[in-house]
C-alpha cells in the first residue's frame, strides 16, 4: 500500500501547523492499493526517536476498507462518523498528538497504515499495544511515510 499526504515529503520536515508548536493538528492522509479482503485498515503514528522509546502519536483502527484518506484536523472523537475508531496517543489523549520533541536533533515520525482481514474487537480509547496484539496474524499488507521535526 502507498501512503501520501500533501502536508510534507516523505523524509522532510512535517510543517509547524501539525505540531504542538503550532495548531497541533493531523495532516492530511491519503492511500491507495488497499488490498482484496481487506476488512478493516489501522493506522499507527509514531516517533521512535523519542529519549524514554518509541512514543505513540495517534492510534486509529476499524476504518472502513473503502476509506482512502484522513482529512486534516481529524477530531479527537472516539468513534468518527466513518465507524473508525480512535485509541489513546502517550500524551493520555484520544486522537491525534502532535510532535513535540525535547529541543534538540530532527526526530523522525512515522504514520504506519495496515489492511486488516478482520475489524477489531476493541472498543475506543486502545493503546498501541493492545491494538499491535489485535492485529497479529491479520495484517494483509502495510505502507508508511514518514517526517521529520525539531524544535
Amino acid at each position: 500500500m502507498k501512503i501520501i499526504t500533501t502536508a510534507f515529503t516523505e523524509g522532510k520536515l512535517i510543517p509547524v501547523k501539525y505540531t504542538c508548536e503550532g495548531d497541533d493538528i493531523s495532516p492530511p492522509l491519503s492511500w491507495s492499493g488497499v488490498p482484496a479482503g481487506t476488512q478493516s485498515l489501522a493506522l499507527i503514528a509514531d516517533d521512535p526517536d523519542a529519549p524514554a522509546g518509541t512514543w505513540v502519536h495517534w492510534v486509529i483502527y476499524n476504518m472502513p476498507p473503502q476509506m482512502t484518506f484522513l482529512p486534516e484536523a481529524v477530531p479527537a472523537d472516539s468513534t468518527l462518523p466513518s465507524g473508525a475508531v480512535q485509541g489513546v496517543n502517550d500524551f493520555g489523549n484520544i486522537g491525534y498528538g502532535g510532535p513535540c520533541p525535547p529541543r534538540g536533533k530532527p526526530h523522525r515520525y512515522y504514520f504506519k497504515l495496515y489492511a486488516l482481514d478482520c475489524v477489531l474487537p476493541l472498543g475506543p480509547g486502545a493503546t498501541k499495544a493492545k491494538l499491535l496484539q489485535a492485529m497479529k496474524n491479520h495484517i494483509l499488507a502495510e505502507g508508511q511515510i514518514m517526517g521529520t521535526f525539531a524544535r
